[in-house]
């Protein structure tokens, strides 16, 4: 990893903080015919069967590896700079097929995953996704198609591709699948159901122009977007840098 001399890491990596209570989760989809693994993170002193809001992320315990996604919970939470929350860190079965805008998947989380995960971690509201790249993508998509599913997203460098812009990506599997979604996401003149959605993408990146061009396609149809980019590029330091304030914004923004 380049580091340039002007870097500075974010504060909250050194902040101490009580940890909170993580646990193994197995969560079964007959519609995919296999389970997703994950970790669930609840606040210190939490009750087991406490209703809280709830905090879902693709690609989860990737998140806590490389962009200490857990870390920034227990400081976030310490600081009380976000309301008392739990967090899923669901991590993929098959990536590539099911976060591709995948109607399979996406049935898979309305009618499966999140309703056997609510009864491991009971909450009254509807929960945030975060997600990057394909991960972003797929939450995208998984509103879209269940409207309700989601309260909020938190979408990093989304794999938004377009046909006439990244011809490069066109050797991806499922690159036609996901630009059709996509042309759907731009046609539509506006959406009845819009939710907070905060997108983040690096200024390197080859897909930032397509990551406007989303912010800008779902802003006009009613959603609330908050589009920040960051001096990096693909990659999770780059993720990890725009938690704060982006995603402690949008926590904050949906539950308080």
């Amino acid at each position: 990893m380049l580091e340039f001399a002007e870097y500075e890491p974010p504060g909250w990596l050194e902040d101490k903080a009580p940890t909170g209570d993580v646990r193994r989760i197995r969560l079964r989809s007959g519609t995919i015919g296999a389970s997703v693994h994950g970790l669930l993170w609840s606040p210190p002193q939490a009750f087991a069967r406490e209703t809280l809001p709830l905090l879902v992320a693709h690609d989860g315990p990737e998140y806590a590896t490389f962009s200490s996604l857990l870390r920034l919970l227990d400081v976030a939470s310490a600081r009380r700079w976000i309301p008392p929350i739990r967090a899923a860190l669901l991590a993929p079965v098959d990536r590539n097929q099911h976060y591709s805008a995948s109607e399979q998947y996406a049935t898979a989380l309305a009618h499966d995953i999140l309703p056997a995960l609510r009864e491991r971690a009971p909450t009254r509201t509807p929960p945030i996704g975060l997600g990057a790249s394909l991960g972003a993508l797929a939450l995208l998509h998984a509103h879209r198609s269940h409207p309700s599913l989601f309260g909020g997203l938190f979408l990093q460098s989304g794999s938004f591709f377009r046909a006439r812009t990244d011809v490069q990506e066109s050797r991806f599997p499922y690159f036609r699948r996901i630009t059709r979604f996509l042309d759907r996401v731009h046609a539509a003149k506006e959406w009845p159901e819009p939710i907070p959605v905060t997108i983040t993408c690096g200024t390197a990146e080859e897909n930032l122009g397509n990551n406007r061009a989303a912010a800008a396609a779902l802003a006009a149809q009613g959603y609330p977007v908050a589009f920040h980019e960051q001096r990096d590029a693909h990659n999770w330091v780059s993720w990890r840098d725009s938690f704060d304030p982006p995603l402690v914004k949008l926590l904050t923004r949906v539950w308080e």
